[in-house]
């Protein structure tokens, strides 16, 4: 699966003027996205609410070509009328941008969901699908999506979760050393909230995992992925470019 040649100073340029005090964005744009601190440790965290926010998983326009980049989606929505209020990269893809799990999105399904073993994080089992259903949103581990009567609007799978049932992902080490951007997803428990974070800094699996469980207070809670992660968020003057995505998740006015 794909993976960015960020790595030192490309790394340092990306990081330049992230931190300080939260942003809001406009009451429009759904809830906010703030810039805060746990740790000791700058994240990016966008909250949305599955009544009010339009909340979407995308990857390819009505001719089956990959959108790639957020500006190719942000001119896409524009054409009916529609703004992306925010996006980030949605999930882990191979070098065709193809998605490497299950993907729904308002075009129909790419791929049943993925349960091989294999190598990488995606295959760290257990793996989990972000799902959005009407006016609730969950995640799921993945045979727990399969066995449930779940038919959602949009779902995107990825690995591993990272929090289950409020407990951080039994093989992510504590002491691990292992430091990269990432960015996931957190649900709230009534399913009424959803959380997307990004590290303005590299950090590891359990410092990330922490994020979610104990400041953002999510039980559930996925990964979407490392280095290659990004975010546009035009309210906070962030719109980041990078290497082409595959799925990508984003909030539409």
């Amino acid at each position: 699966m794909i993976r960015a040649a960020l790595t030192g100073g490309a790394l340092l340029k990306v990081f330049a003027g992230l931190s300080g005090c939260d942003v809001a964005l406009t009451q429009e744009s759904g809830d906010y996205c703030r810039s805060i601190t746990y740790e000791s440790l700058p994240y990016t965290v966008c909250t949305f609410k599955t009544g009010r926010d339009d909340i979407r998983l995308f990857h390819a326009g009505a001719d089956g070509e990959p959108y790639r980049q957020f500006e190719t989606l942000s001119s896409a929505l524009e054409a009916e009328g529609k703004t992306l209020v925010f996006a980030m990269n949605g999930g882990m893809y191979h070098e065709d941008r193809q998605p490497v799990g299950y993907l729904r999105t308002g075009t129909g399904e790419l791929a049943s969901v993925n349960t091989n073993d294999g190598p990488g994080n995606f295959h760290m089992k257990p793996n989990g699908v972000f799902w959005i259903d009407g006016e609730r949103a969950g995640i799921s581990v993945s045979e727990d999506y399969i066995a449930s009567d779940i038919d959602p609007d949009y779902a995107t799978q990825s690995g591993p979760m990272l929090v289950i049932d409020g407990k951080i992902h039994p093989a992510i080490n504590p002491d691990g050393t292992s430091r990269k951007r990432r960015n996931g997803v957190g649900v709230s428990a009534d399913g009424r909230t959803v959380y997307f974070a990004i590290s303005d800094s590299l950090v590891t699996f359990h410092e990330f995992a922490s994020l979610f469980r104990d400041r953002l207070d999510a039980p559930d809670a996925l990964f979407l992925d490392g280095q290659v992660s990004r975010i546009y968020a035009p309210a906070m003057s962030r719109n980041e470019a990078g290497m082409d995505m595959g799925p990508i998740v984003g909030v539409v006015e």
